[in-house]
């Protein structure tokens, strides 16, 4: 299979994945915006098998309506428990879907939307916004605990699977990570790669799965590097008592929220 990233006006990626085979079919994943995907696909001839959504957000499904018009009618697969009603196609944990001649398995990921999904191959994990490289997406679910579980979920899996993720958010992560783990060599370096490469317009996403591990955050808060700087970081955020891996999670996200509020993540572009 290949992966193609597709821009729109907004921080989303929406992504194809195109069968090698000589079909010229190809799935399409989260389509924020039509336009894109209806001009790549008639720029390169190829034929819209499916389409796959991660959660029901309006940014990572405005763009379905009007690609089946124009390009046909398909599977819409997704988890139909949200409110998402276009979804043609139900699946859930544990279930495989066939892709472009390869099997996906699917995840069930709550914590940024209750029925988001991700869809798993051992090369590519399309995760929507629960993990974004060097961070996470913001927990909308009443409780931290389904994100910590799902974000603990996606770390065990495959090293050398690379993340595939909604938004390009990685220059503000990767600089929230260095505030956290001053300390932390890898982080460091990725930051300097994530600077040069932000300010040149290239982007960060994907990542492997193994570099986030070694330097996102929100794969580390239950780790003991992190535990006790979370345990001093609490204080400020009394809401939390830090007593199993969620409150950690939880102490982590309103310490990156709180910093998300003062534009100081994103200086120096």
């Amino acid at each position: 299979m290949k992966i193609v990233r597709l821009l729109t006006n907004y921080d989303n990626y929406i992504w194809v994945i195109e069968a090698t085979d000589g079909s010229r079919k190809a799935w399409v994943v989260d389509p924020t915006e039509s336009l894109p995907v209806i001009k790549h696909f008639e720029q390169y001839n190829l034929k819209l098998s499916g389409i796959l959504i991660t959660h029901h957000h309006y940014d990572h499904t405005a763009g379905v309506e009007h690609l089946i018009a124009t390009l046909g009618k398909v599977a819409i697969i997704s988890n139909k428990r949200g409110p998402f009603k276009q979804v043609s196609q139900h699946v859930e944990e544990g279930d495989f879907i066939a892709v472009a001649g390869e099997k996906f398995k699917v995840l069930s990921i709550p914590g940024h939307s209750q029925e988001h999904l991700a869809f798993y191959h051992p090369k590519a994990l399309f995760c929507g916004d629960v993990l974004f490289t060097a961070g996470c997406g913001k927990s909308w679910c009443q409780s931290a605990k389904p994100m910590a579980e799902s974000l603990l979920k996606l770390r065990a899996l495959d090293d050398d699977c690379w993340v595939y993720c909604g938004h390009e958010y990685t220059y503000g992560n990767i600089n929230f990570a260095a505030i956290v783990e001053p300390n932390n060599v890898k982080i460091k370096e990725r930051q300097k790669l994530v600077a040069e490469k932000t300010r040149a317009g290239i982007p960060c996403v994907p990542e492997k799965l193994s570099v986030e591990k070694e330097t996102n955050p929100f794969l580390r808060f239950d780790l003991p590097e992190l535990k006790n700087t979370l345990i001093n970081k609490k204080q400020q955020f009394e809401n939390f008592a830090l007593t199993d891996s969620a409150n950690f999670y939880a102490t982590l996200r309103a310490w990156k929220d709180s910093l998300d509020k003062t534009g100081e993540l994103e200086k120096g572009l």
